[in-house]
């Protein structure tokens, strides 16, 4: 099966990693498949880009497609033009930009599925395929008046995170005290509410005074956290760890024993929360996306409270996600589910 994938997207974050995890996993089945990225957008200093990652991965398509959402009117028609021509058998769009570009220059003979990688996506204007996927279960209801297979699409996980074979030795190489360890995983921006895991962790602390948290990421509400942690007292107790990615960010991860995450970014499958529970790590999560399939401890409301309650209550779910190869496995089977409705 010949796959090509529409991420309209210069970033290596939100659902470019899960793309690419799934990528690899198609094409572990045997099958051809490319990545196309945002190729217009270049000043982005802010994050990691995503060419030479999908490019180091073998994954990044080369059909010549701008796909962006900064492109011009002569751009997107080559784009149509260049994407008409193009000898596949599945167009799997990510983004809404992805998915209009698809209505109108899925070539010939081939599906069209779309992913939906958060709720705003979700709306009356949604363009037509063959096939949808949603992040979290709860989401398939929306889709359910377009008559086409729906499938969940869950947050794939780099076989890098796992259990840390000498956790211990593990915290004195990153420079951690050996005691419980709280974090914090993802970029400082409002919808993550740091401001709320730094008040809830002033809470914990007083009940478990040995406790440290640990911040790792940056983002426009870093220097806010620090000032905030100072008020609070609690420099002693908080490590801030910068911005960490591949193998350093999974060992930051095995170094925990519990991860809040209070608030999801603009990719609701909760990848986070799915790569700490493959490192053994406790999740203790908001009512967000698909958190609720990957949570030990739910927090009920985005309060001090809720946060403090679910962190002590000592939960632990060990549900079993599925491998990536499952996954993809599944996500083939749909593409299968839309050839057959076409006929």
């Amino acid at each position: 099966m010949r796959i090509l994938h529409l991420l309209a997207s210069p970033f290596w974050s939100g659902p470019a990693e899960n793309v690419a995890l799934l990528a690899q996993a198609q094409r572990a089945l045997g099958h051809e498949v490319t990545v196309a990225v945002d190729r217009k957008r270049r000043d982005i200093a802010a994050e990691e880009p995503a060419v030479p990652r999908f490019q180091s991965l073998g994954l990044l398509d080369e059909g010549g497609l701008a796909l962006s959402v900064k492109s011009l009117p002569w751009e997107l028609w080559s784009d149509l033009r260049a994407l008409r021509r193009r000898q596949v058998d599945v167009l799997h769009a990510h983004f809404t930009h992805d998915h209009l570009l698809a209505r109108w220059g899925t070539p010939k003979g081939a599906v069209r599925i779309r992913s939906i990688h958060a709720p705003r996506s979700l709306r009356a204007s949604l363009p037509e395929a063959g096939a949808y996927t949603v992040p979290a279960s709860h989401l398939k209801a929306k889709l359910e008046g377009r008559h086409r297979p729906v499938q969940l699409l869950p947050a794939l996980v780099d076989p890098m995170f796992q259990p840390a074979k000498d956790r211990k030795a593990l915290r004195r190489t990153l420079g951690l005290e050996d005691t419980h360890l709280v974090g914090m995983i993802s970029t400082f921006q409002e919808s993550r509410r740091h401001a709320l895991g730094v008040e809830a962790f002033g809470a914990f602390a007083r009940q478990r005074p040995q406790a440290r948290l640990v911040l790792v990421g940056d983002g426009a509400l870093l220097e806010a956290t620090r000032a905030q942690v100072a008020e609070r007292g609690l420099e002693g107790q908080v490590t801030f760890a910068g911005y960490q990615q591949g193998p350093a960010f999974a060992k930051w991860l095995q170094a925990l024993d519990e991860v809040w995450i209070l608030g999801l970014g603009n990719d609701w499958s909760a990848r986070a929360a799915a790569q700490a529970r493959a490192c053994g790590v406790r999740v203790v999560a908001v009512k967000e996306g698909a958190l609720p399939d990957l949570t030990d401890a739910q927090v009920e409301a985005p309060t001090v409270d809720a946060v403090l309650a679910a962190a002590v209550s000592g939960a632990s779910a060990r549900t079993e996600h599925p491998t990536n190869e499952r996954i993809a496995s599944d996500i083939l089977d749909l593409y299968r589910q839309a050839a057959e409705l076409r006929r």
